[in-house]
């Protein structure tokens, strides 16, 4: 038991789970920003306070050597990566984490499915059905046609269809180049695409609105780094599942710090999504043991 937790996959799992715990962290810090700046302009200070994490790393990357194949994937990806940033940004500002979480497992599912076709990754029988109860759970917890389909919950079904196309370009080149130079390059093409776009519509920030956006900085800049971590120690279908756990910490930061409600239907659906994760992350380690 102890050798399969320190497998290359365990190592995976465990980048994972640190990845989700800082995303949500992230995803606390934004939804207390609110309103108060545009989706655009939020994104891109966001990203600015990442470039200055960033700089003292610059000496050590190597972009001029990168190969060409490579840079224009990167760009691709960062460019895909910025119009999910401003529907992310809208739709955490105006929904519950508990729905925002929900609605980005829809994620995982995308880029599962794209590694098996892109990436020839094993797609079994059993990984198919844990996927399809995980699955059911978002929608119970979702309940279409029993809630009103805001204009937040179209904007968050972009950013996980655009989120699940930036994640598989970034495990295409994950095995080509550092963790490092993967974050920096989505840092940096993320930053040139909203800044027009952010002056378009700017408003002078608060000394709080900065320090919230600073910490989503450090937050996200973090878990991106320990997710291509977890990219380099093993495959997607065995990493991406555990981002369903991510519901636990939003349902919990959501009702302690900002009073969302937790009704039946979430606990229910997030049992059924927690049952299919767990049942797939051990047959994924008792396989590749």
């Amino acid at each position: 038991m102890i050798k399969r937790l320190f497998s290359k996959n365990g190592i995976g799992i465990f980048w994972m789970v640190i990845t989700g715990l800082l995303f949500c962290a992230m995803t606390a810090c934004v939804k207390l920003l609110g309103t108060t700046l545009s989706a655009s302009q939020s994104g891109f200070i966001r990203y600015v306070f990442g470039l200055i994490m960033l700089t003292p790393f610059c000496l050590t990357l190597d972009i001029k050597n990168l190969q060409k194949n490579v840079f224009l994937i990167l760009a691709i990806r960062g460019s895909i990566h910025a119009i999910a940033v401003i529907a992310w940004f809208y739709a955490m500002a105006r929904l519950p984490m508990a729905d925002v979480t929900a609605l980005y497992y829809l994620v995982p599912i995308f880029v599962m499915l794209g590694a098996s076709y892109f990436f020839n990754e094993q797609f079994s029988v059993t990984r198919a059905c844990c996927i399809i109860i995980a699955f059911l759970g978002t929608i119970i917890i979702l309940r279409p046609g029993l809630r009103e389909v805001s204009s937040g919950h179209l904007s968050m079904l972009m950013a996980t269809i655009t989120f699940g196309i930036s994640f598989l370009l970034a495990k295409k080149v994950a095995a080509e180049v550092s963790p490092i130079t993967i974050v920096f390059m989505l840092t940096l093409t993320v930053t040139i695409w909203l800044g027009p776009l952010a002056f378009m519509e700017w408003r002078d920030p608060s000394i709080k609105d900065l320090v919230k956006l600073a910490l989503v900085a450090f937050f996200a800049t973090s878990a991106h780094l320990t997710m291509y971590i977890a990219f380099k120690s093993a495959p997607l279908n065995i990493t991406q599942p555990i981002v369903f756990f991510d519901l636990v910490w939003a349902v919990l930061v959501g009702f302690i710090f900002f009073s969302e409600g937790v009704d039946v239907w979430i606990i229910f659906g997030g049992g059924l999504i927690i049952l299919a994760v767990s049942l797939l992350s051990w047959n994924d380690i008792k396989t590749n043991a």
